[in-house]
């Protein structure tokens, strides 16, 4: 599995950011979220070194101030800085503080760069988190499945989750963000999933159709998975999903 060791890492060429330069406010030795996906590249969470320490908001400020000045002096270009790295980067307690940080430093040093959050939006219920995602130029959402019991496979939540309540917290945010959805097949635990039927299907383009966000992400799997038996779905099955997008009017990007 991937696990990122530097607060600042890359720039990497991402398939839909483009040249991205990652931001980890997560522990470097182990994963830390409240989501635990069988398809996440950085493993499961019980796979991890028992590392809780954060990095404290001064010190995220230097490491992404001192790597951004280098980029800059040696004249490399940048496509966006994201909130990706080891877990959920809304846990970091500090977070509505790191991405004005982060904003001030991109206008600085890369101005047309965008300021990009990968979040499974389970943390959108705090006003905080919410208002702060809202000042990203990209913040980007997880919603793998309309229906509680995919949801559970897939993304193994740790504690409550409603897909109904997340849709209802997106909608709230009135299109302002990008939707991302894996779309995979296969076996966990003994128990077959797939978020790909016609059932899963419909119900998920009624929770889009009543969020509206502006850009939809479809992608399938691409890395090595910590649950073995998944299936990756070739790009014509996703171009099927993403014309049915196409024909809300909704833009879409697809991945595979």
């Amino acid at each position: 599995m991937i696990l990122f060791h530097d607060i600042v890492f890359g720039p990497v060429k991402s398939r839909r950011l483009g040249l991205s330069l990652g931001v980890n406010l997560l522990p470097r030795h182990g994963k830390w979220c409240n989501f635990d996906c069988i398809y996440c590249e950085c493993g499961w969470n019980a796979d991890g070194q028992n590392d809780k320490k954060l990095p404290n908001r001064e010190t995220i400020y230097k490491a992404l101030e001192e790597r951004l000045n280098e980029m800059q002096q040696k004249g490399e270009t940048l496509d966006a800085i994201t909130f990706s790295g080891n877990g959920e980067p809304t846990l970091h307690p500090d977070f509505s503080l790191v991405v004005d940080d982060v904003m001030a430093l991109r206008n600085r040093f890369f101005p047309t760069a965008r300021v990009c959050v990968l979040s499974n939006a389970a943390n959108l219920f705090r006003k905080e988190i919410k208002a702060a995602l809202q000042r990203v130029d990209c913040p980007i959402l997880k919603l793998d499945s309309a229906i509680d019991a995919t949801c559970r496979l897939i993304n193994i939540p740790q504690g409550t989750y409603s897909a109904s309540k997340i849709v209802e917290q997106m909608k709230s945010l009135q299109g302002n963000f990008i939707l991302q959805t894996m779309f995979l097949r296969g076996e966990i635990n003994g128990k077959h999933v797939d978020n790909t039927t016609a059932e899963e299907i419909e119900k998920w383009l009624d929770a889009v159709r009543q969020i509206t966000p502006r850009e939809v992400m479809i992608y399938t799997i691409d890395r090595k998975t910590p649950a073995k038996n998944l299936e990756k779905l070739s790009l014509s099955e996703l171009e099927k999903i993403a014309e049915k997008l196409r024909k809300m009017n909704i833009k879409v990007q697809v991945s595979a």
